[in-house]
């Protein structure tokens, strides 16, 4: 329970004397998908998915932002007595791990298939032009687009969209069996309040971010497969991302796509690990 009163939800897996890695999810998804289970004994990591307010179990908020986020996920890791606590954000995930790196509440951060800034300059004329016309929409009228989101959002449409965007790699990776019942009960649990949750996620993504990537003084690694395909994640691979970040490595899998997170989740976490 949130000092406010809001219920925030989470699942964890690994050891629970484990060092803690904050997983934060992709569009719309609950906690109930992880990623590289099977190595968190052997790396004595603790891995958290926090759902974010107004998916999952966690309540709803209607003026969410990064800070209140950030906000949040402090008052949680206080109420568990977690240090050294580290972050991974996968897809849309990926400014609420570094909204917590701006706070100093994370020693390092990894993003995966990360969905950048957009709106930043570096990316002027070369966007899809549909995500183009989001990002105005967005930041013109942010209750409007809003409510024209949640007008036609729900857990199928979501699924549909991020299979259309993907790439043939990432697809077979999605579509099997045990993986694609986890990732669409995830979706079903994000949605299972409603679609406010997601539309608010969404216009906080495609917004100006609220910090300056150039303030982070924590490591952050960049992971993209050169296979993914989502226009949503990031033109240039994170090149220019990285460039924006004071300490950052940027890892590019010529053979991967989107869906890195889980065809190479223990280099990702033992990079994680490792980096200074």
């Amino acid at each position: 329970m949130l000092p406010d009163g809001r219920k925030l939800a989470w699942s964890e897996w690994g050891p629970e004397e484990g060092r803690s890695v904050l997983f934060c999810t992709g569009a719309g998804m609950s906690g109930a998908l992880g990623f590289g289970e099977e190595f968190l004994q052997d790396l004595n990591l603790r891995l958290i998915a926090v759902d974010r307010p107004g998916l999952g179990g966690s309540t709803h908020h209607p003026d969410k932002s990064l800070r209140t986020w950030s906000l949040d996920i402090a008052a949680f890791l206080d109420a568990h007595g977690c240090r050294d606590t580290l972050a991974v954000g996968f897809s849309q995930g990926a400014p609420f791990a570094l909204a917590l790196a701006a706070e100093n509440l994370v020693r390092k951060v990894a993003l995966v298939s990360g969905q950048d800034d957009l709106g930043h300059p570096d990316f002027e004329g070369v966007l899809d032009l549909q995500v183009a016309g989001m990002i105005a929409a967005a930041r013109k009228d942010p209750q409007g687009f809003e409510q024209d989101v949640a007008s036609m959002a729900s857990d199928s449409w979501l699924w549909d969209m991020i299979m259309a965007m993907s790439a043939e790699c990432d697809r077979a990776v999605y579509s099997g069996e045990a993986f694609s019942r986890l990732y669409r009960t995830s979706l079903a649990e994000g949605f299972s309040q409603g679609t406010a949750g997601y539309a608010r996620d969404l216009a906080i993504a495609l917004e100006e971010w609220t910090f300056d990537p150039g303030s982070i003084e924590v490591p952050v690694a960049i992971w993209y497969g050169l296979r993914d395909s989502s226009p949503v994640h990031s033109p240039d691979f994170g090149r220019s991302l990285a460039a924006r970040l004071p300490r950052s490595t940027r890892i590019v899998d010529e053979v991967e796509g989107g869906s890195i997170l889980w065809t190479r989740s223990r280099d990702i976490l033992n990079d994680l690990v490792t980096m200074r």
